[in-house]
């Protein structure tokens, strides 16, 4: 019967009638100034968050999470997870970075470096801001519920361990998805001292980097004494889709639920493990 009017409003001339769109809210954002310089803090809540008062949630804190950076693969991924039970449900935070290199990298003494990457160097100031301005922001403003895990790719992953290793109290978990840890002559593994332990869940993966990306990795497992995840993808995947591949497992890794079906789906743990199996809360 639609279709027949429908069909007959066309043939007469008389366009049928179409509803006005609604916009689709995905989030939202605040401007605030770091090293200098304006940037986003982006914010996307549960779809049940509204509806679910007395619900406290984790939250995942992305770097690299700009409108135009990596923000809406996050959530991607992150929902996805969610549809299929492969972790918990949380809150995901976009940190936009402006200059990378600057942002989220520690002073170098290699000079090829220092000429490519003359900014690099103010990863301590950064992490200042992340801590002293953000986490608390969202701290103040959004149901959490105690648990905030930061990752990273790339720079930005270096910047995840350093943390890890320098300052492990401001995060419940972290994930470092092909780490620059050829950064400095891979001071970053080479200088930590073993066994290193006491710190907060890690997640850390490889692609097909090679060359000292590859070997400061290993230098920097081979003093890992506590829980952890590694996943070895030299074979199968390449720096450049690293984190669309592994960002639900690092999520599954670092927020578990008690789905007991993720195996039959092959939605396992590729990963070896040190340290004692997570549980789901």
């Amino acid at each position: 019967m639609i279709a027949a009017l429908a069909a007959l409003l066309l043939a007469s001339g008389q366009p049928a009638a179409v509803p006005e769109p609604e916009p689709i809210v995905v989030g939202e954002s605040y401007t605030l100034e770091a090293l200098g310089a304006d940037r986003a803090v982006n914010v996307i809540l549960p779809p049940d968050y509204a509806d679910q008062p007395d619900t406290s949630w984790p939250i995942v804190v992305q770097l690299d999470g700009g409108a135009d950076q990596d923000l809406f693969l996050g959530n991607g991924l992150e929902k996805w997870n969610r549809l299929w039970g492969r972790s918990q449900p949380a809150i995901l935070v976009g940190i936009q970075t402006v200059d990378r290199q600057r942002e989220l990298l520690p002073p170098t003494s290699v000079a090829g470096e220092r000429e490519e990457y003359p900014t690099a160097g103010q990863s301590e100031a950064f992490r200042t801001w992340l801590a002293d301005t953000v986490l608390p922001l969202l701290r103040a403003r959004y149901r959490n519920d105690g648990t905030i895990i930061l990752l990273g790719e790339s720079a930005a992953g270096h910047f995840v361990l350093e943390t890890w290793l320098e300052r492990p109290d401001l995060f419940s978990g972290y994930a470092a998805f092909s780490p620059s840890l050829q950064w400095d002559g891979q001071s970053l593994a080479l200088t930590a001292s073993a066994p290193v332990a006491g710190r907060p869940p890690l997640y850390l993966s490889l692609a097909d980097e090679g060359g000292e990306t590859e070997q400061g990795m290993f230098a920097l497992l081979g003093k890992l004494g506590q829980a952890y995840c590694f996943s070895d993808r030299r074979a199968d995947l390449h720096h450049s889709n690293s984190l669309h591949a592994l960002m639900p497992e690092a999520l599954q890794y670092l927020l578990p639920t008690d789905a007991d079906w993720l195996e039959e789906y092959g939605l396992g743990l590729r990963c070896d493990r040190g340290g004692p199996a997570l549980s789901a809360q």
